[in-house]
């Protein structure tokens, strides 16, 4: 059973960055799309970012467009997230997870097999 290990999260200013990052403990994650979910306190989980197994295609929920990008390195077997503009309605706990499928690069949750266990982000001043 792979293992997602979520990193970075922490407190941050508006206007500040951050860039998190999640460590897979097995081989296989390099051949899996990607992807970050956020879920505030009170609220639905809400898709963030999503990648390919190659690099490429990325895709980007609008409410972060511009201000967060995904990437991925393979050869230590971790994905990133950059976070930058942070805004207070950021504040999340963050989730990376993989998806065993590579012919889409998908944005919706229920697509992704393994989880991590998430990393606390709060934007306040």
């Amino acid at each position: 059973q792979m293992q997602l290990v979520e990193s970075g999260g922490g407190l941050v200013q508006p206007g500040g960055s951050l860039r998190l990052s999640c460590a897979a403990s097995e081989r296989a994650f390099n051949s899996y799309n990607m992807a970050w979910f956020r879920q505030a306190p009170g609220k639905d989980r809400e898709s963030v970012a999503a990648i390919s197994w190659a690099g490429r295609p990325t895709r980007i929920a609008d409410s972060v467009k511009g201000r967060f990008s995904i990437s991925r390195d393979n050869s230590i077997r971790t994905g990133y997230l950059q976070m930058d503009n942070l805004k207070p309605e950021d504040t999340a706990v963050y989730y990376c997870a993989a998806d065993v499928q590579q012919w889409k690069v998908s944005l919706d949750p229920d697509d992704y097999e393994y989880w991590g266990q998430g990393t606390q982000v709060t934007v306040s001043s």
